[in-house]
């Protein structure tokens, strides 16, 4: 036998690599660079100590230092809506994770996904009131996608993985991974990928076809269809497929706030934003259609009024990824449940196989809208006492910055003029804290869209009650090169409740007044707060001065940039609908009302 012709010599089998031994802590690091973490927000204490370790020798987790747990919530909920990632946010035990709750809240009612990672006291310390002890996952229980609690270091690869799967598939939202300090203190070999189980956890994208041939049906048949887009259509990333289904339906469009910038507010079919400050042929849209197609939308009080009077002669078809949400408001005649996205390109399919790819009979309505925006287009009447409109300042941030820029709102009447004035053509332009309603959300959410989304100018659009909430977070943007652009409307009140005690209580303005704007003490004085951050700091108070201020800030891009705009404390946002009645009674302005037929 030649050496050609010799059988060949077996190897033996090659030995598993044993994994690597690692500490709990270490896990935790090694995890978040696994799953394509660059970012995080966070605070060191006690019980997280541990995870801080490690950190602070990775080279691929940027660590961004925040100044309140609040502002690390808040700006990884800016991360993630501005770039469509996962946000992630550290903080310790006992009043570290509870200062997290307010963030967290926020980002379950507007499905924005974060994973807040919090340090526990130790195991056997737990349910002792040990020093700095909450049960955290028990407080965030409800306002959760799901909540984990860690003991042992070996579960903390598959928990971490899980929270990210779970914050970002089906209806996303924030997640809660909550660590014993002796889970990360201990060791135990590093396994990844890891394996979890979700018992249960199935969302469901593909859609009954039944379900699509009827909702392609009604909509094909509609006399007065109504496109109504909600904040689902930007978390399912589906701005296209709408775009296709709205021009070969013809249908009219209107974007919720959650939803600004999911349909081009240029393109001639968007008629607007319905709601309590809503633009009136949005929300007589609406009021007067015989067919709803609710896309990625809850109807929310705040779009509906009294949810009885809402829409009372139309069908709904309901589309939602979240079959909790579907008929828990108003009964769906058609529910679909499923992802956004692929409804969207079934029913446009379905639609075209019905009508050839032929528009409805809807001239008639379309001359309808056209009528209302003709007679009711947005606007704003001049302040009597001679300070600048806040309408407008806020319009022309919008015009001298344009569609690419990332606007960031507080909450209140800067907000509804933000979503109002500012014109959006792409999704992930507008970040607003829309079903909690959070004061203080601007400033860190823009500051974490930044981080985002490094090339684009982000500003925050802040009232002067909010700014005074989470202004900190101005130390951790000028720190880290963080160059957002904070814009200050300076009513020097708390304005929305201060415009309904006008409205509503006989103008007795009870604890509204916050001293901070025209003819006050300036407590504070914005500017010199500013300065004190190291931003550069700016006061605008008249008109003819706004459009320098804002270019300056524009070509400024070494620091933070705050700009006080000392506006009237008595103009108010309008449309309005007021609370408790049908949309119907729309407000164009006060005491000016569009005339409708109640009996259609």
């Amino acid at each position: 036998m030649t050496a050609d012709t010799a059988p060949a010599v077996p190897r033996p089998p090659a030995r598993p690599t044993a994994a690597p031994v690692l500490t709990g802590a270490q896990a935790v690091v090694r995890s978040l660079e696994l799953l394509g973490v660059t970012d995080v927000f966070g605070i060191p204490g006690g019980a997280i100590m541990e995870v801080y370790d490690p950190l602070m020798a990775s080279t691929e987790l940027r660590h961004i230092l925040v100044r309140h747990e609040q502002g690390g919530g808040h700006a990884a909920e800016g991360y993630a809506t501005a770039s469509g990632k996962v946000g992630v946010t550290i903080a310790t035990s006992g009043p570290g994770a509870t200062n997290l709750v307010t963030a967290i809240a926020d980002a379950y009612m507007d499905s924005i996904p974060i994973v807040a990672i919090t340090g526990q006291v130790f195991s056997r310390l737990m349910g002792t009131d040990a020093f700095q002890e909450a049960d955290i996952v028990g407080i965030t229980m409800p306002i959760t996608k799901h909540s984990i609690l860690v003991k042992r270091p070996e579960d903390i690869p598959g928990a971490i993985a899980a929270a990210f799967e779970i914050a970002s598939t089906g209806r996303p939202g924030p997640v809660l991974v909550d660590i014993t300090k002796d889970a990360q203190q201990a060791t135990a070999p590093f396994v990844w990928p890891p394996k979890y189980d979700l018992p249960g956890y199935r969302p469901v994208t593909k859609a009954h076809g039944k379900q699509i041939q009827a909702a392609a049906t009604l909509l094909a048949e509609a006399k007065k269809p109504v496109l109504y887009v909600g904040g689902g259509i930007i978390r399912g990333r589906a701005s296209e497929e709408l775009l296709a289904l709205a021009e070969l339906t013809g249908a009219p469009v209107v974007t919720t706030l959650m939803a600004r910038g999911a349909f081009p507010d240029s393109h001639p079919q968007h008629v607007g934003m319905p709601g309590m400050h809503g633009t009136v042929p949005a929300v007589l849209a609406l009021q007067e259609a015989d067919l709803l197609v609710a896309l990625g939308t809850r109807f929310d009080d705040r779009v509906t009024g009294k949810a009885e009077l809402f829409a009372p002669n139309a069908k709904v078809v309901h589309v939602d990824i979240d079959p909790a949400e579907i008929s828990k408001i108003r009964t769906a005649d058609v529910p679909i449940v499923g992802g956004v996205r692929e409804v969207i390109t079934d029913l446009e399919a379905a639609f075209r196989g019905l009508t050839g790819g032929a528009k409805g009979d809807i001239e008639e309505w379309w001359a309808y809208l056209d009528g209302l925006r003709a007679e009711f287009p947005l606007g704003y009447t001049a302040p009597e006492d001679g300070l600048m409109s806040p309408q407008h300042v806020i319009q022309r941030i919008g015009e001298l910055t344009g569609p690419e820029a990332v606007y960031a709102a507080g909450v209140g009447q800067h907000q509804m003029w933000a979503a109002q004035f500012i014109k959006y053509e792409r999704p992930n332009s507008w970040l607003n804290s829309g079903g909690a309603g959070t004061m203080g959300y601007a400033v860190p959410a823009a500051m974490g869209a930044k981080v985002a989304e490094p090339e684009r100018v982000v500003w925050a659009i802040d009232g002067d009650g909010c700014f005074q909430m989470t202004n900190q977070e101005l130390a951790t943007c000028v720190i880290n090169d963080i160059p957002i652009k904070v814009a200050i409307i300076n009513n020097s009140s708390l304005g929305m409740v201060r415009q309904w005690q006008t409205l509503f209580y006989e103008g007795r303005h009870s604890n509204t007044d916050l001293n901070t704007g025209h003819g006050t003490i300036r407590i504070p004085d914005f500017v010199k707060l500013a300065e004190a951050y190291g931003c550069l700091a700016i006061r605008v108070e008249k008109e003819e001065e706004i459009d320098a201020a804002i270019k300056l800030a524009l070509e400024t891009n070494d620091r933070p940039v705050v700009i006080d705009f000392v506006v009237s404390a008595d103009a108010m946002v309008w449309p309005m609908v007021p609370q408790g009645v049908s949309n119907s009674y729309i407000q164009y302005a006060r005491d000016h009302a569009p005339a409708f037929d109640e009996e259609d």
